[in-house]
């Protein structure tokens, strides 16, 4: 069941590169975890600027494709810490780990379709 929109999934990408900017100074982050919050939050505003979506600066990203860069990210920020050799940094691991899960989960939820519907639908629609 698709109940996110793409506007609603926007807010919740700033929300996203809000937390991997605090996280490090609110949780005491070790300088490994720190490193990597900063880049994703840099890589997941660019991605959400580039994304042909409602919070969309450049729509060089199809909605779609952001979809699956996000369905990579999710796993992929449960297993950075086992990785990069962090696992045993209690805090910073249960954060990556959470916030891969809920990235999984907003995946599930979110209708990345709908702005290719929509477009179709104004492409389609009779003028009178």
């Amino acid at each position: 069941m698709k109940v996110i929109s793409p506007r609603t999934h926007g807010y919740f990408d700033f929300l996203t590169v809000a937390i991997f900017l605090l996280a490090p100074t609110v949780l005491g982050l070790s300088q490994l975890p720190t490193m990597l919050a900063y880049v994703i939050a840099g890589v997941h505003l660019v991605v959400t600027l580039a994304s042909d979506f409602p919070f969309g600066m450049f729509k060089l990203i199809p909605f779609t494709i952001h979809g699956w860069i996000e369905r990579l990210v999710g796993p992929s920020l449960i297993a950075l810490p086992f990785i990069f050799g962090f696992a045993d940094e209690e805090i910073a691991r249960n954060f990556y780990i959470g916030v891969g899960l809920v990235v999984i989960v907003l995946g599930f939820l979110t209708d990345y379709k709908a702005v290719e519907r929509e477009k179709m639908n104004v492409k389609g629609a009779v003028k009178y």
